[in-house]
Order: C-alpha cells, then sequence, then structure tokens
C-alpha cells in the first residue's frame, strides 16, 4: 500500500495556496500533482480530464464552491476522492470527520496532510471511489447537503459581534469591522464608527468567528478587514504597513511571514 502513487489535483482560487500544498506534497511523498484549477468550473473540467485519485479542493471559491464541485463529482459518479481544504473554524470541521469527508485545515499541518494522504492511499487501495473516511462508508449526497447546511449555519452566525463600547454592548456588522488588536484590556476592535472590546479572549477565537476569506491575520498581534485597507506602505527590511480606513487612519504593520503572502497576492 505504501508503494502506491497517487495523482492529485489541487483547487484552489489563489495560487500561493496550491504552490504551498504541492510543496508540501511533495515533502510527504508518494504523490504526483498532475493538474490544478483556480475555479470550480476549471476543477470539474480538469478532474474529468485527468480522472486524478485524490482532489485537494477548496471549499471557498468564487463562482462555484468546493462544496458545488464536490456534488457534481457525486452526481458524475467519477473516480476521484476528495480531501477538503478549509478554513473554517474547528466546530464546523468536526462536522466532515462525522460525515466521512476527509479535510485539511489552513494552514495546512504537514502531519496531518501526511494522514490524508495515508487514509487516500488506503482508499486507494481497495478502489471505493467514494469521498474518504477512515473506517466509514463514503460521502453521498445526502450527507453532503448535511453538512452545507451545518457550515452555513455557523456562517450566518458571523455576521454581527457584540462589543463592550463603555458600558454599553453594540451589536455590530461584521463587515463594519476595520481591524482587531490585542490590548492591555482585551481585544480591542474598531469600526467605521466605534471603537470597543470583544468578549472573545484571543484572536484565534475572534477570527474563527469571521468569514476567513475577508479577515486577514496579518501580525499576530493584529487581525484586519482586508476590504478596509487604503494603503500598503513599504516599512523596513522590505515589509509593510497597512494603512486602514479608520478615523485615524491606523497603521498595521505586516508580520515577516504574511509579507510573503502579501506581496504574491497583490504582485508587489
Amino acid at each position: 500500500m505504501a508503494d502506491i502513487e497517487l495523482r492529485a489535483v489541487l483547487v484552489d482560487d489563489e495560487q500561493l495556496a496550491r504552490d504551498e500544498l504541492g510543496y508540501l506534497l511533495g515533502q510527504v511523498g508518494g504523490v504526483t500533482v498532475v493538474g490544478q484549477a483556480g475555479n470550480g468550473v476549471e476543477a470539474l473540467t480538469t478532474i474529468d480530464r485527468l480522472e486524478p485519485d485524490v482532489v485537494f479542493l477548496d471549499i471557498q471559491m468564487p463562482g462555484l464552491t468546493g462544496f458545488e464541485v464536490a456534488r457534481r463529482m457525486l452526481d458524475r459518479n467519477g473516480p476521484s476522492h476528495i480531501i477538503f481544504v478549509t478554513a473554517y473554524d474547528q466546530h464546523a470541521i468536526e462536522a466532515f470527520e462525522v460525515n466521512a469527508v476527509d479535510y485539511l485545515l489552513k494552514p495546512v499541518d504537514p502531519t496531518r496532510l501526511e494522514v490524508a494522504v495515508d487514509r487516500a492511499r488506503r482508499r486507494v487501495s481497495i478502489d471505493r471511489p467514494t469521498a474518504l473516511g477512515e473506517g466509514l462508508p463514503g460521502v453521498s449526497n445526502e450527507q453532503l447537503e448535511k453538512i452545507v447546511a451545518l457550515v452555513a449555519e455557523r456562517q450566518s452566525r458571523r455576521d454581527r459581534l457584540a462589543l463592550k463600547v463603555g458600558e454599553r454592548f453594540l451589536l455590530v456588522q461584521a463587515e463594519d469591522i476595520v481591524y482587531a488588536s490585542l490590548a492591555d484590556e482585551g481585544i480591542t476592535v474598531v469600526t467605521g464608527h466605534h471603537v470597543g472590546i470583544s468578549s472573545y479572549r484571543t484572536l484565534d477565537e475572534l477570527h474563527a468567528r469571521l468569514d476567513p476569506s475577508v479577515f486577514w491575520r496579518v501580525h499576530r498581534s493584529h487581525l484586519v478587514n482586508s476590504n478596509k485597507i487604503k494603503e500598503i506602505v513599504p516599512w523596513f527590511s522590505r515589509n509593510y504597513l497597512l494603512r486602514m480606513k479608520d478615523d485615524k487612519s491606523t497603521e498595521i504593520p505586516v508580520s515577516r511571514m504574511q509579507t510573503r503572502r502579501l506581496r504574491e497576492y497583490l504582485k508587489l
């Protein structure tokens, strides 16, 4: 079984994410990336043409989502196994395991990737063209619909956030958040009209509540709304500051690790 070479297709709308996953798969070994796709429509065409053993499928993409691609793959009874790649929080992820769909949580952990590849190899070795799940039946359309509903329910809870402003608690729309930063008294959240304290204890917890395609952890102490960046300012050592769209035009530093992602994303 260990000698089985897997043929894989990587599907993600970010080239950098596909490059990183391809690099990690090279480190794991035993996987040949035979194709890539940057959106759902391209993914279906690529999968039909190449018939890979396994598809690493991003969930949140413009146009067809990863769930919609998976549903169409199931309708076509294709031979490929599915590993979802997602930035959703851990509670939503639990639904994938219960429903026998394998997953990788972004940023992809090399050890977790190796486990997923081993599961895929076991599935291929017994030639069962279903979605992944160790010791469990493959995912069906009915199960996939349940997963979509669970994730959609959790996603809908991300629309509003409670902030303590003085002695009051205000409900603000997530889309109005400009940035959030660690402060002595907790996590300060800045919107277009208010500055308050979040009830979440860590930025990780707050980030899990927000849409990962919009909110970006640019620094261990700062989380920004990518739609609220006004200007990117060159800083020392080829790093950058993000000038935000709040009343003070606050400048947020980008960590060295995230600077590479910023350069790739914006072609700097």
